[in-house]
């Protein structure tokens, strides 16, 4: 287990550890005399520059690997589902709000398998790098807004618009170069396409993570 790996793990650890903290209802909601909604915007912080770390790590290691590939975007997506869930019930995101925004989640993983299945990448949208990076500030400035900073609950409810208009958008923009990628020539030998994709994933010649695309570490998709 490399370290790029291990930080994907504490990631996911931190997750049942975030929910746990938002949620629970402790006395004066204050924990080891540190309020709750700081130390929940820690923990959250704290995972969320795993996501960047291990990147970064694995690009300057050349330590990719096919664990790294599969669990760093499954990683991202219970991190940000965790959060936005445990904000709905802690009454600082509208339900509708978060119900589009995961939609948009497992309607883009939906698209990106199936042109997978097809022999097909789709590429990373730079919208959709715009929309992670949106989520994580949202739901820092949601959490700390709570009870700590009021102003900043005003600017976490503007970044949570702006996270759902780039998700609309990047879903639209996902599903047009399905359409575009999937009506394509190359497609037409469906299991010799499908093999071609393989190996160019396998040798690491067309990254589709999102976050860390330019980093050149996934094949997997982060959307």
């Amino acid at each position: 287990m490399n370290l790029p790996n291990s930080l994907t793990l504490i990631r996911i650890f931190l997750v049942p550890l975030l929910v746990v903290v938002l949620l629970t209802k402790f006395d004066g909601a204050v924990i080891f005399g540190i309020g709750k909604e700081l130390v929940g915007a820690a923990i959250f912080g704290v995972a969320a520059l795993t996501d960047w770390l291990d990147g970064y790590l694995a690009r300057r290691r050349q330590q990719v690997t096919t664990f790294g590939q599969l669990m760093d975007p499954l990683a991202d997506k219970l991190l940000i589902t965790a959060a936005l869930v445990s904000l709905v019930q802690m009454e600082l995101a509208p339900a509708w709000m978060v119900a589009v925004i995961l939609g948009r989640e497992l309607g883009v993983t939906m698209l990106r398998s199936v042109a997978y299945s097809r022999g097909v990448t789709i590429p990373a949208s730079p919208l959709g790098k715009a929309k992670m990076m949106s989520q994580v500030i949202a739901i820092l400035l949601l959490i700390l807004g709570r009870e700590l900073l009021q102003g900043f609950f005003v600017l976490g409810q503007i970044a949570l618009w702006v996270v759902v208009a780039t998700a609309l958008v990047s879903a639209a923009d996902y599903y047009w170069r399905f359409t575009q990628l999937s009506s394509h020539d190359q497609v037409s030998d469906f299991e010799a396409a499908r093999e071609r994709a393989t190996r160019r994933r396998v040798a690491g010649e067309e990254p589709t993570d999102e976050a860390a695309e330019p980093a050149g570490r996934r094949v997997a998709s982060r959307t």
